[in-house]
């Protein structure tokens, strides 16, 4: 195992609260952190994955924020649906977000499938958004995503096994990618299982890919609030041509950050390079004003 930092057992004994919101009939479970009457910053995670793929991260930002980040509904400790889709998906985070009573609108960051939501969220409800950060999501040129459908067929067949240390042994990040912090894939793995009568197995929804992996560029394009883009330098989800092709769908009018030395899953193999980046951005958008987005406005 890699020597454990402080900053990472700090920011695991830092408090946060759980509450469950019923959005649309399902269960919604959400994490949250810092002070209510704080600006609002929600927190998406990717596919398969869940809200504590952010407790590393979110105590740095809830000094000046008030952090939340939701279990969307298939995966996590949420309730799951007959079917899923990125405008369902949009809802939940909205419905939390309005529960957690944010003072105005909030930021919006979304990693991987978490950046879709977030897309569909600022082209749906970008009047109540502050800002969309989208990390290490894909919009490709021109049809779905082929990545993410060979992805939803990796999470097809959970299995189950005896104990949760034979569960652990099996935990992958997908797409495969080194990532020297073995304490946060453990982290985040342990709070990926559940124990069940046969043993013990992976939290999400098996069938959440089946009509979610759609092409988002009209939304992209036509999203109604401030948008950035974070990747990792040597991303196989975003690379160069990628981010250049949603630059273009975003008017070329949003940052476009790579982050040194980092794979899709930046939030864990460069968290601390994602944390003073995101920090500057929302520096910047605190005091800056945005310049208007011909291609969503039509002007």
């Amino acid at each position: 195992m890699t020597a454990v930092p402080d900053w990472f057992y700090r920011a695991m004994a830092t408090p946060f609260d759980e509450r469950s919101i019923d959005v649309d009939g399902v269960p919604v479970h959400y994490l949250e952190w810092g002070e209510r009457g704080r600006p609002g910053l929600v927190l998406v995670h990717g596919g398969a994955a869940h809200a504590h793929w952010w407790t590393h991260l979110a105590p740095m930002f809830a000094e000046d924020w008030h952090v939340v980040a939701p279990d969307l509904s298939g995966h996590g400790d949420s309730g799951w649906r007959s079917d899923y889709s990125h405008r369902a998906w949009a809802r939940e985070v909205m419905t939390v977000a309005d529960d957690a009573g944010f003072p105005g609108p909030p930021v919006m960051v979304g990693h991987s499938l978490g950046g879709m939501v977030t897309i569909q969220t600022a082209s749906d409800y970008g009047d109540r958004l502050r800002g969309a950060v989208l990390v290490d999501t894909p919009v490709r040129r021109p049809a779905p995503e082929s990545e993410e459908g060979s992805r939803g067929q990796a999470f097809k067949a959970p299995g189950t096994y005896p104990d949760i240390e034979t569960a652990l042994h099996h935990y992958r990040l997908i797409p495969p990618q080194p990532c020297d912090n073995d304490f946060i894939v453990d982290h985040i793995a342990r709070h990926s299982l559940r124990e069940t009568d046969d043993g013990w197995t992976w939290k999400f929804d098996p069938t959440l890919f089946q009509h979610t992996l759609v092409s988002l560029r009209d939304q992209l394009a036509s999203v109604k609030c401030r948008v950035a883009l974070f990747r990792g330098q040597h991303s196989v989800t975003v690379p160069e041509d990628t981010a250049w092709y949603m630059y273009e769908l975003m008017d070329r009018n949003a940052p476009v950050v790579t982050i040194p030395e980092a794979h899709h899953h930046l939030i864990l193999d460069q968290p601390l390079a994602f944390v003073a980046a995101l920090r500057t951005l929302l520096a910047d958008w605190d005091h800056s004003v945005p310049r208007r987005r011909s291609l969503a406005e039509g002007g």
